[in-house]
Protein backbone atom coordinates (compact mmCIF):
# COMPACT_ATOMS: atom_id res chain seq x y z
CA UNK A 1 0.00 0.00 0.00
CA UNK A 2 0.96 3.22 -1.09
CA UNK A 3 1.32 6.19 1.62
CA UNK A 4 2.26 9.17 -0.66
CA UNK A 5 0.01 11.93 -1.45
CA UNK A 6 -0.84 12.20 -4.78
CA UNK A 7 1.34 14.51 -6.56
CA UNK A 8 -0.66 18.23 -6.57
CA UNK A 9 -1.42 19.03 -10.70
CA UNK A 10 -0.69 22.91 -11.42
CA UNK A 11 -3.79 24.50 -12.20
CA UNK A 12 -4.30 25.06 -16.02
CA UNK A 13 -2.93 28.86 -16.82
CA UNK A 14 -5.11 31.04 -18.97
CA UNK A 15 -8.27 28.53 -18.48
CA UNK A 16 -11.09 27.98 -16.11
CA UNK A 17 -13.78 25.72 -15.90
CA UNK A 18 -17.37 25.91 -14.21
CA UNK A 19 -19.99 23.80 -13.38
CA UNK A 20 -23.55 25.32 -12.13
CA UNK A 21 -26.90 24.19 -11.36
CA UNK A 22 -30.17 26.30 -12.63
CA UNK A 23 -32.63 26.49 -9.98
CA UNK A 24 -35.76 28.22 -9.81
CA UNK A 25 -34.40 31.39 -8.20
CA UNK A 26 -32.24 32.05 -10.96
CA UNK A 27 -34.86 32.11 -13.75
CA UNK A 28 -37.99 33.89 -15.23
CA UNK A 29 -41.97 32.98 -15.61
CA UNK A 30 -40.61 31.12 -18.85
CA UNK A 31 -38.58 28.93 -16.92
CA UNK A 32 -35.06 29.57 -18.24
CA UNK A 33 -32.22 31.29 -17.02
CA UNK A 34 -32.14 35.01 -16.57
CA UNK A 35 -29.48 36.52 -18.84
CA UNK A 36 -27.97 38.19 -16.20
CA UNK A 37 -27.55 35.15 -14.43
CA UNK A 38 -25.77 33.88 -17.22
CA UNK A 39 -23.87 36.92 -17.81
CA UNK A 40 -22.75 36.29 -13.66
CA UNK A 41 -21.51 33.14 -14.65
CA UNK A 42 -19.44 33.71 -17.21
CA UNK A 43 -17.72 36.82 -15.70
CA UNK A 44 -16.73 34.93 -12.80
CA UNK A 45 -15.02 31.94 -14.87
CA UNK A 46 -13.41 34.42 -17.04
CA UNK A 47 -11.96 36.64 -13.92
CA UNK A 48 -10.28 33.27 -12.90
CA UNK A 49 -8.98 32.43 -16.19
CA UNK A 50 -7.71 35.96 -16.42
CA UNK A 51 -6.42 35.87 -12.74
CA UNK A 52 -4.17 32.76 -13.66
CA UNK A 53 -3.04 33.89 -16.59
CA UNK A 54 -1.95 37.14 -14.93
CA UNK A 55 -0.63 35.45 -11.66
CA UNK A 56 -2.54 38.34 -10.03
CA UNK A 57 -5.44 41.31 -9.55
CA UNK A 58 -7.45 42.02 -12.60
CA UNK A 59 -10.59 43.81 -13.45
CA UNK A 60 -13.32 43.61 -16.10
CA UNK A 61 -13.37 46.52 -18.64
CA UNK A 62 -15.69 44.86 -21.01
CA UNK A 63 -18.27 42.36 -21.87
CA UNK A 64 -18.06 42.10 -25.62
CA UNK A 65 -20.75 40.02 -28.45
CA UNK A 66 -22.40 37.96 -26.03
CA UNK A 67 -24.76 35.61 -28.19
CA UNK A 68 -27.41 33.32 -26.60
CA UNK A 69 -28.00 30.57 -29.17
CA UNK A 70 -30.67 28.25 -27.09
CA UNK A 71 -32.54 28.77 -23.86
CA UNK A 72 -30.89 27.12 -20.80
CA UNK A 73 -33.74 25.65 -18.16
CA UNK A 74 -34.61 25.05 -14.51
CA UNK A 75 -32.91 21.48 -13.85
CA UNK A 76 -30.21 22.44 -16.39
CA UNK A 77 -26.65 22.39 -15.80
CA UNK A 78 -24.13 24.78 -16.85
CA UNK A 79 -20.90 24.52 -17.86
CA UNK A 80 -18.52 26.77 -18.52
CA UNK A 81 -15.48 27.29 -20.22
CA UNK A 82 -13.08 30.34 -20.18
CA UNK A 83 -9.95 30.61 -21.99
CA UNK A 84 -7.35 33.79 -22.64
CA UNK A 85 -8.08 33.85 -26.39
CA UNK A 86 -5.52 37.18 -27.01
CA UNK A 87 -3.17 39.29 -24.69
CA UNK A 88 -2.07 42.74 -25.50
CA UNK A 89 0.12 44.71 -23.15
CA UNK A 90 -1.92 45.24 -19.78
CA UNK A 91 -5.53 43.64 -21.08
CA UNK A 92 -6.53 40.15 -21.97
CA UNK A 93 -9.85 38.64 -23.93
CA UNK A 94 -11.44 35.64 -22.41
CA UNK A 95 -13.54 33.76 -24.87
CA UNK A 96 -16.11 32.10 -22.17
CA UNK A 97 -18.62 29.28 -23.79
CA UNK A 98 -21.60 27.87 -22.02
CA UNK A 99 -22.94 24.70 -22.34
CA UNK A 100 -26.63 23.62 -21.36
CA UNK A 101 -27.14 19.87 -20.36
CA UNK A 102 -30.31 18.44 -19.93
CA UNK A 103 -28.71 15.79 -17.12
CA UNK A 104 -31.75 13.25 -17.38
CA UNK A 105 -31.06 12.79 -21.44
CA UNK A 106 -27.29 13.88 -21.02
CA UNK A 107 -28.14 16.10 -24.38
CA UNK A 108 -25.35 18.72 -24.46
CA UNK A 109 -25.77 22.20 -26.55
CA UNK A 110 -23.75 25.41 -26.61
CA UNK A 111 -26.10 27.74 -25.60
CA UNK A 112 -24.03 31.17 -25.05
CA UNK A 113 -20.92 32.43 -26.19
CA UNK A 114 -18.95 35.89 -25.12
CA UNK A 115 -15.61 37.47 -25.41
CA UNK A 116 -14.71 39.64 -21.94
CA UNK A 117 -11.56 42.05 -21.11
CA UNK A 118 -10.17 42.15 -18.38
CA UNK A 119 -6.97 44.17 -17.26
CA UNK A 120 -4.37 43.86 -14.82
CA UNK A 121 -3.95 45.28 -11.73
CA UNK A 122 -0.62 46.18 -9.78
CA UNK A 123 -0.63 46.97 -6.22
CA UNK A 124 -1.70 50.25 -6.61
CA UNK A 125 -4.39 49.37 -8.65
CA UNK A 126 -2.51 50.42 -12.08
CA UNK A 127 -2.58 48.51 -15.02
CA UNK A 128 0.55 46.05 -15.42
CA UNK A 129 1.89 44.16 -17.95
CA UNK A 130 0.72 40.26 -18.74
CA UNK A 131 2.32 37.79 -19.95
CA UNK A 132 1.99 36.64 -23.81
CA UNK A 133 -0.02 32.99 -24.54
CA UNK A 134 2.88 30.58 -23.99
CA UNK A 135 2.35 29.45 -27.17
CA UNK A 136 2.35 33.19 -29.00
CA UNK A 137 -1.01 31.94 -30.86
CA UNK A 138 -4.20 34.57 -31.08
CA UNK A 139 -6.34 32.26 -30.28
CA UNK A 140 -9.63 34.78 -30.55
CA UNK A 141 -11.29 33.26 -33.84
CA UNK A 142 -11.32 29.49 -32.49
CA UNK A 143 -14.80 27.15 -32.74
CA UNK A 144 -15.84 26.16 -29.72
CA UNK A 145 -14.25 22.85 -28.77
CA UNK A 146 -16.86 20.69 -27.87
CA UNK A 147 -14.62 17.32 -26.95
CA UNK A 148 -13.02 19.78 -24.45
CA UNK A 149 -16.27 20.94 -22.66
CA UNK A 150 -16.65 20.90 -18.77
Amino acid sequence: MNDQPAPIAPAPRSRARMLELVFPKDSNYHGTAFGGFVLSLMDKAASVAAVRHARGSVVTARMDGVDFHVPIRVGDAVALDARVVRVGRTSMTIRVDVYRETMASGEVQLATTGHFVFVALDEQGKPRPVPALHDGADLAQNDPDFEERP
